[in-house]
Protein backbone atom coordinates (compact mmCIF):
# COMPACT_ATOMS: atom_id res chain seq x y z
CA UNK A 1 0.00 0.00 0.00
CA UNK A 2 3.15 2.18 0.53
CA UNK A 3 4.14 1.77 -2.90
CA UNK A 4 0.85 2.20 -4.43
CA UNK A 5 0.50 5.78 -2.37
CA UNK A 6 4.04 6.59 -3.76
CA UNK A 7 3.01 6.00 -7.23
CA UNK A 8 -0.06 8.30 -6.81
CA UNK A 9 2.34 10.77 -5.25
CA UNK A 10 4.21 11.10 -8.23
CA UNK A 11 1.92 10.69 -10.94
CA UNK A 12 -0.26 13.80 -9.28
CA UNK A 13 3.30 15.62 -8.55
CA UNK A 14 2.04 15.98 -4.79
CA UNK A 15 4.58 15.57 -2.20
CA UNK A 16 2.62 13.69 0.09
CA UNK A 17 -0.61 10.75 -0.52
CA UNK A 18 -2.63 9.09 1.58
CA UNK A 19 -3.13 5.28 0.38
CA UNK A 20 -6.45 4.68 -0.79
CA UNK A 21 -8.37 1.60 -1.90
CA UNK A 22 -9.71 3.28 -5.09
CA UNK A 23 -5.62 3.47 -5.72
CA UNK A 24 -5.77 -0.31 -5.49
CA UNK A 25 -9.14 -0.90 -7.60
CA UNK A 26 -7.93 1.65 -10.20
CA UNK A 27 -4.24 -0.74 -10.60
CA UNK A 28 -6.42 -4.12 -10.39
CA UNK A 29 -8.57 -2.32 -13.70
CA UNK A 30 -5.46 -1.38 -15.27
CA UNK A 31 -4.07 -4.52 -15.33
CA UNK A 32 -7.42 -6.41 -16.50
CA UNK A 33 -7.25 -4.07 -19.03
CA UNK A 34 -3.89 -5.03 -20.34
CA UNK A 35 -4.38 -8.93 -19.70
CA UNK A 36 -7.66 -9.14 -21.50
CA UNK A 37 -5.69 -7.06 -24.61
CA UNK A 38 -2.85 -8.93 -24.47
CA UNK A 39 -4.81 -12.35 -23.88
CA UNK A 40 -7.16 -11.05 -27.31
CA UNK A 41 -3.28 -10.57 -28.98
CA UNK A 42 -2.14 -14.31 -28.21
CA UNK A 43 -5.54 -15.60 -29.28
CA UNK A 44 -5.11 -14.04 -32.51
CA UNK A 45 -1.91 -14.71 -33.10
CA UNK A 46 -2.22 -18.61 -31.95
CA UNK A 47 0.20 -18.13 -28.70
CA UNK A 48 -2.07 -19.63 -26.40
CA UNK A 49 -0.66 -23.05 -26.29
CA UNK A 50 -0.34 -26.30 -24.67
CA UNK A 51 2.40 -26.91 -22.35
CA UNK A 52 2.73 -30.93 -21.25
CA UNK A 53 3.71 -32.38 -17.75
CA UNK A 54 4.06 -36.38 -17.37
CA UNK A 55 1.93 -38.29 -15.11
CA UNK A 56 4.70 -41.02 -13.62
CA UNK A 57 3.49 -44.35 -12.94
CA UNK A 58 4.84 -45.12 -9.70
CA UNK A 59 6.00 -48.73 -9.94
CA UNK A 60 7.68 -48.80 -13.16
CA UNK A 61 8.74 -44.94 -12.90
CA UNK A 62 7.51 -45.06 -16.85
CA UNK A 63 6.33 -41.37 -18.47
CA UNK A 64 2.70 -43.17 -19.05
CA UNK A 65 0.57 -39.66 -19.57
CA UNK A 66 0.54 -36.07 -20.14
CA UNK A 67 -1.67 -33.38 -18.79
CA UNK A 68 -1.61 -30.23 -21.25
CA UNK A 69 -1.48 -27.00 -19.09
CA UNK A 70 -2.22 -23.97 -21.14
CA UNK A 71 0.43 -21.18 -21.45
CA UNK A 72 0.14 -17.25 -22.82
CA UNK A 73 3.49 -16.64 -24.63
CA UNK A 74 4.23 -13.44 -25.41
CA UNK A 75 5.69 -12.22 -28.97
CA UNK A 76 9.25 -12.21 -26.85
CA UNK A 77 8.99 -15.64 -25.50
CA UNK A 78 8.23 -15.10 -22.25
CA UNK A 79 5.29 -17.90 -21.06
CA UNK A 80 2.85 -17.08 -18.30
CA UNK A 81 1.02 -19.71 -16.34
CA UNK A 82 -3.28 -19.45 -16.61
CA UNK A 83 -2.67 -17.82 -13.07
CA UNK A 84 -2.29 -14.29 -15.00
CA UNK A 85 -4.95 -14.46 -17.49
CA UNK A 86 -7.80 -17.26 -16.83
CA UNK A 87 -10.00 -15.08 -14.74
CA UNK A 88 -9.30 -12.44 -17.16
CA UNK A 89 -10.63 -14.80 -20.03
CA UNK A 90 -14.34 -15.38 -17.78
CA UNK A 91 -14.32 -11.52 -17.05
CA UNK A 92 -14.18 -10.50 -21.07
CA UNK A 93 -16.06 -13.32 -22.63
CA UNK A 94 -12.82 -14.99 -24.39
CA UNK A 95 -13.11 -18.38 -22.01
CA UNK A 96 -14.37 -20.27 -25.16
CA UNK A 97 -11.11 -19.54 -27.24
CA UNK A 98 -8.85 -20.50 -24.74
CA UNK A 99 -10.00 -23.66 -24.76
CA UNK A 100 -10.78 -24.44 -28.31
CA UNK A 101 -7.13 -23.39 -28.39
CA UNK A 102 -6.06 -25.47 -26.03
CA UNK A 103 -8.38 -28.62 -27.41
CA UNK A 104 -7.28 -28.39 -30.81
CA UNK A 105 -3.36 -27.93 -30.50
CA UNK A 106 -3.64 -30.61 -27.65
CA UNK A 107 -5.35 -33.29 -29.22
CA UNK A 108 -3.08 -32.28 -33.28
CA UNK A 109 -0.07 -33.28 -30.83
CA UNK A 110 -1.07 -36.44 -29.92
CA UNK A 111 -3.15 -37.83 -32.91
CA UNK A 112 0.82 -38.81 -34.09
CA UNK A 113 1.43 -40.58 -30.69
CA UNK A 114 1.06 -43.41 -28.82
CA UNK A 115 0.52 -41.90 -24.68
CA UNK A 116 -2.42 -40.94 -22.97
CA UNK A 117 -3.28 -37.64 -22.67
CA UNK A 118 -5.34 -35.02 -20.27
CA UNK A 119 -7.16 -31.84 -20.28
CA UNK A 120 -9.13 -30.01 -17.89
CA UNK A 121 -12.61 -28.31 -17.98
CA UNK A 122 -14.39 -26.36 -15.95
CA UNK A 123 -17.90 -27.10 -15.31
CA UNK A 124 -18.61 -23.90 -17.87
CA UNK A 125 -17.36 -25.74 -20.63
CA UNK A 126 -19.48 -28.77 -19.74
CA UNK A 127 -22.45 -26.69 -19.54
CA UNK A 128 -21.56 -24.66 -22.38
CA UNK A 129 -23.30 -26.40 -26.07
CA UNK A 130 -21.48 -25.00 -28.44
CA UNK A 131 -17.96 -25.70 -26.11
CA UNK A 132 -19.26 -29.54 -25.61
CA UNK A 133 -20.17 -30.01 -29.27
CA UNK A 134 -17.21 -28.74 -30.60
CA UNK A 135 -15.05 -31.13 -27.83
CA UNK A 136 -16.90 -34.20 -29.24
CA UNK A 137 -16.18 -33.65 -32.88
CA UNK A 138 -12.75 -32.33 -32.07
CA UNK A 139 -12.09 -35.74 -30.12
CA UNK A 140 -14.41 -37.59 -33.32
CA UNK A 141 -12.10 -35.59 -36.42
CA UNK A 142 -8.69 -36.34 -34.16
CA UNK A 143 -9.47 -40.43 -33.32
CA UNK A 144 -8.38 -39.84 -29.64
CA UNK A 145 -10.99 -40.52 -27.18
CA UNK A 146 -9.53 -43.66 -26.16
CA UNK A 147 -6.60 -42.48 -25.06
CA UNK A 148 -8.09 -39.04 -23.46
CA UNK A 149 -8.95 -38.45 -19.89
CA UNK A 150 -11.16 -35.24 -19.04
CA UNK A 151 -10.35 -33.52 -15.72
CA UNK A 152 -13.02 -32.32 -14.73
CA UNK A 153 -12.02 -29.32 -12.30
CA UNK A 154 -14.37 -26.81 -9.77
CA UNK A 155 -16.06 -30.42 -9.27
CA UNK A 156 -17.32 -28.94 -6.32
CA UNK A 157 -19.45 -26.61 -8.34
CA UNK A 158 -21.68 -28.76 -9.44
CA UNK A 159 -25.13 -28.05 -9.56
CA UNK A 160 -27.16 -29.58 -12.27
CA UNK A 161 -25.80 -33.40 -12.13
CA UNK A 162 -28.04 -34.63 -14.90
CA UNK A 163 -26.40 -32.52 -17.49
CA UNK A 164 -22.93 -33.14 -16.10
CA UNK A 165 -23.40 -37.25 -15.85
CA UNK A 166 -24.95 -36.76 -19.93
CA UNK A 167 -21.98 -35.30 -20.61
CA UNK A 168 -19.87 -37.65 -18.90
CA UNK A 169 -21.96 -40.82 -20.35
CA UNK A 170 -21.43 -38.83 -24.38
CA UNK A 171 -17.73 -38.94 -23.39
CA UNK A 172 -17.21 -42.88 -22.23
CA UNK A 173 -19.20 -43.72 -25.36
CA UNK A 174 -16.29 -42.02 -27.37
CA UNK A 175 -13.94 -44.01 -25.08
CA UNK A 176 -13.13 -41.40 -22.89
CA UNK A 177 -12.31 -41.49 -19.44
CA UNK A 178 -12.63 -39.34 -16.88
CA UNK A 179 -10.73 -37.77 -13.85
CA UNK A 180 -11.40 -35.84 -10.92
CA UNK A 181 -8.92 -32.68 -10.30
CA UNK A 182 -7.93 -31.27 -6.93
CA UNK A 183 -9.84 -33.65 -4.79
CA UNK A 184 -9.46 -33.40 -0.80
CA UNK A 185 -10.18 -29.49 -0.74
CA UNK A 186 -13.28 -27.44 -0.69
CA UNK A 187 -16.11 -29.38 -0.88
CA UNK A 188 -14.80 -32.53 -2.30
CA UNK A 189 -16.41 -35.76 -0.84
CA UNK A 190 -16.69 -39.84 -1.82
CA UNK A 191 -20.24 -39.41 -3.16
CA UNK A 192 -18.99 -36.88 -6.40
CA UNK A 193 -16.68 -39.91 -7.30
CA UNK A 194 -19.88 -41.85 -7.61
CA UNK A 195 -22.15 -40.19 -9.21
CA UNK A 196 -19.54 -38.94 -11.66
CA UNK A 197 -18.48 -41.75 -12.60
CA UNK A 198 -14.75 -41.33 -12.19
CA UNK A 199 -12.13 -43.17 -13.21
CA UNK A 200 -9.07 -41.28 -11.94
CA UNK A 201 -9.02 -39.03 -8.48
CA UNK A 202 -6.20 -36.58 -8.61
CA UNK A 203 -4.98 -36.01 -4.71
CA UNK A 204 -5.00 -32.03 -4.56
CA UNK A 205 -1.24 -30.92 -4.06
CA UNK A 206 -1.83 -28.86 -1.41
CA UNK A 207 -1.80 -31.84 0.85
CA UNK A 208 0.41 -34.07 -1.07
CA UNK A 209 3.02 -31.71 -1.14
CA UNK A 210 2.79 -31.57 3.19
CA UNK A 211 3.02 -35.29 3.27
CA UNK A 212 6.24 -35.54 4.75
CA UNK A 213 5.69 -33.39 7.12
CA UNK A 214 2.08 -32.92 8.34
CA UNK A 215 0.32 -35.75 9.87
CA UNK A 216 -3.22 -34.35 9.19
CA UNK A 217 -2.26 -34.34 5.73
CA UNK A 218 -0.92 -37.82 5.76
CA UNK A 219 -4.60 -39.37 7.18
CA UNK A 220 -6.39 -37.64 4.93
CA UNK A 221 -4.45 -38.86 1.55
CA UNK A 222 -4.71 -42.20 3.42
CA UNK A 223 -8.43 -42.12 3.53
CA UNK A 224 -8.71 -41.21 -0.35
CA UNK A 225 -6.61 -43.76 -1.21
CA UNK A 226 -8.42 -46.26 0.49
CA UNK A 227 -11.59 -45.31 -0.48
CA UNK A 228 -10.09 -45.36 -4.25
CA UNK A 229 -9.28 -48.82 -3.77
CA UNK A 230 -12.46 -50.59 -2.86
CA UNK A 231 -14.55 -48.71 -5.76
CA UNK A 232 -11.51 -49.89 -8.26
CA UNK A 233 -10.05 -46.48 -8.88
CA UNK A 234 -7.05 -44.96 -9.41
CA UNK A 235 -5.48 -41.98 -7.63
CA UNK A 236 -2.99 -39.38 -9.04
CA UNK A 237 -0.63 -37.30 -6.67
CA UNK A 238 -0.34 -33.63 -7.48
CA UNK A 239 2.26 -31.47 -6.46
CA UNK A 240 5.46 -34.26 -6.04
CA UNK A 241 7.96 -31.84 -5.37
CA UNK A 242 11.11 -33.54 -3.81
CA UNK A 243 12.21 -37.58 -3.06
CA UNK A 244 10.81 -37.34 0.17
CA UNK A 245 7.41 -36.21 -1.01
CA UNK A 246 7.54 -39.53 -3.55
CA UNK A 247 8.72 -41.94 -0.97
CA UNK A 248 5.38 -40.90 0.93
CA UNK A 249 3.25 -41.38 -2.00
CA UNK A 250 4.60 -44.77 -2.90
CA UNK A 251 3.90 -45.77 0.65
CA UNK A 252 -0.12 -44.90 0.80
CA UNK A 253 -0.05 -46.74 -2.72
CA UNK A 254 -1.06 -44.01 -5.07
CA UNK A 255 -0.87 -45.70 -8.63
CA UNK A 256 0.59 -42.36 -10.29
CA UNK A 257 2.77 -38.89 -9.71
CA UNK A 258 3.03 -35.34 -11.15
CA UNK A 259 5.63 -32.46 -10.30
CA UNK A 260 8.46 -31.26 -10.61
CA UNK A 261 10.50 -34.05 -8.96
CA UNK A 262 10.00 -36.05 -12.54
CA UNK A 263 9.73 -32.61 -15.02
CA UNK A 264 8.29 -28.96 -15.19
CA UNK A 265 5.45 -28.50 -17.81
CA UNK A 266 7.03 -28.95 -21.59
CA UNK A 267 6.77 -27.19 -24.50
CA UNK A 268 6.39 -30.94 -25.99
CA UNK A 269 5.49 -34.06 -24.54
CA UNK A 270 9.20 -35.63 -24.28
CA UNK A 271 9.29 -39.57 -25.03
CA UNK A 272 11.38 -40.41 -22.06
CA UNK A 273 11.45 -42.29 -18.69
Amino acid sequence: TANIAMKEAKTQREDIAIYSIDYSRQKEYESNIAWGAKLHDALRHGRIVPYYQPVVNNKTLQWEKFEALVRLVEHEGKVYSPFYFLDIAKQTKQYKALTRAVVEKTFETFSHRLEDFSINLSIDDILDTSTRNFLFDTIKRYNVGKRLVLEIVESEGIENFEEVTAFIDDAKALGCQIAIDDFGTGYSNFAYLLRLKADYIKIDGSMIENLATDNNSRLIVQAIVSFAKSIGLKTIAEFVKDEATFNEVVKLGIDYSQGYYFSPPLHEPLKTS
